[in-house]
């Protein structure tokens, strides 16, 4: 719930949009557009490896934060506030940019 709630913050209440004002990392990623969702996937990926205790379960819960955050953004909160789900997997080109 904080990590929708920030986000959220972010994108209507600092007018922040994600492909924009992060597009600088294109040249890092080669194009593909990070969505913390990602980073939920690795971290439950991480969680399952043969760590102590409660590593495993702090990346499992912010694993799964992180995941259902942006399934909710992307899901639900996008659409209902904008009408799509701005959901890209490569981050325009500068060409593309309207």
């Amino acid at each position: 719930m904080l990590f929708e709630l920030f986000t959220c913050w972010c994108r209507f209440g600092l007018g922040l949009r994600a492909a924009h004002h992060t597009s600088w990392l294109a040249n890092l990623t080669f194009g593909v557009r990070l969505h913390h969702g990602f980073t939920g996937l690795l971290c439950l990926f991480l969680a399952v490896l043969p760590l102590s205790p409660v590593p495993c379960h702090l990346l499992a819960i912010c694993g799964l934060a992180l995941f259902l955050s942006d399934l909710a953004h992307h899901g639900v909160v996008l659409p209902l506030a904008v009408g799509a789900t701005e959901f890209d997997l490569f981050y325009p080109r500068p060409d593309d940019e309207s």
